[in-house]
């Protein structure tokens, strides 16, 4: 029977080791790729907005997530407030922009995680965390001692730093990165993240290391592994072909990905013609053309040799 791999990190005292090194790096923040060095245990914030303590936007089961987290009975998403990427096109805009939400502490951060295992959700999924792992690794223990038994999700924005990641090692199952960019430009304009596509490529090999390629139980469930997701951009903004050539020759042909079509020009976008619009249904089929030709081969939600079709699980 799968048992997440943070049970074991608790039973040997390692993640309070793991806690203890991720709140130093909050004392001139170190935490992602922008290194602000603010002191955000002395009330700075930062590039990123938030303190010392856990800021959440709201909670539940999710069913609109990928099918292997969803399941039969949701994906149990926690959301967190603002972000350390600030993509000006995102289309949770009033919580990683406007930070809707509000500051909580561990003990409540844990009662949201138990709350949803007792849905039956079949993961607790922590949307947007990168610059709140210490918050979340805090709040780890007392879920646990409170009997929190499912997998842990990373669902990040792919702009992370390696030295953070090392401390998740053996506490998320599961990494849920989106690829935004395969090119410096659009990263730089878009997020202020020029150096987006080095970073992400170097925090995927650390995520793949960590866990593997995505593993699918019997009843369609992920329990652990990697899945990237990567949103089409009109005039491929996104850099597709290089994304998915890297995937499949520097992580795994086997790397479960989400090619997703659902942007639309949310926030900021109006301001930027070349993404003030919809893609169009050829440029998501190129896309798709794209993730194929790379060798990757499972596919949220498509049929090899289709640019849509019904769910399948490869």
């Amino acid at each position: 029977m799968f048992k997440p791999s943070y049970l074991e990190l608790y039973r040997s005292g390692e993640l309070f080791e793991r806690i203890a090194k991720a709140r130093d790096l909050l004392k001139e923040c170190t935490l992602c790729p922008r290194r602000c060095l603010a002191k955000r245990l002395e009330g700075e914030t930062g590039t990123c907005r938030v303190g010392a303590k856990p800021v959440v936007s709201s909670f539940g089961p999710h069913f609109g997530e990928e099918r292997p987290l969803v399941g039969y009975y949701g994906s149990g998403t926690i959301f967190l407030t603002y972000c350390n990427l600030g993509c000006i096109y995102c289309q949770n805009y009033s919580i990683s922009h406007e930070g809707d939400g509000e500051e909580v502490d561990s003990t409540k951060l844990a009662a949201m995680m138990l709350h949803l295992q007792r849905q039956g959700c079949h993961n607790i999924n922590f949307v947007t965390p990168t610059h709140q792992v210490p918050q979340i690794l805090e709040a780890l223990p007392k879920a646990i001692e409170g009997g929190l038994e499912v997998p842990l999700v990373y669902n990040c924005g792919g702009y992370e730093a390696v030295e953070t990641l090392h401390l998740l090692n053996g506490v998320f199952d599961i990494y849920m990165p989106d690829f935004k960019y395969g090119d410096p430009e659009p990263a730089a304009c878009y997020s202020k993240a020029r150096d987006y596509p080095e970073v992400a490529k170097a925090a995927f090999k650390e995520m793949h290391r960590q866990v593997g390629d995505l593993v699918i139980n019997e009843k369609g469930i992920a329990e652990r592994g990697l899945l990237v997701r990567h949103l089409v951009l009109p005039e491929n903004q996104a850099g597709t072909r290089e994304v998915m050539r890297f995937l499949a020759e520097e992580i795994s042909k086997d790397t479960y990905v989400n090619v997703m079509d659902q942007y639309r020009p949310c926030y900021k976008a109006y301001q930027y013609p070349l993404i003030n619009r919809r893609p169009t249904a050829s440029e998501y089929q190129e896309a798709v053309k794209a993730t194929l030709d790379a060798g990757l081969w499972r596919l949220d939600g498509v049929v090899p040799g289709t640019a849509r079709a019904r769910f399948i699980i490869l």
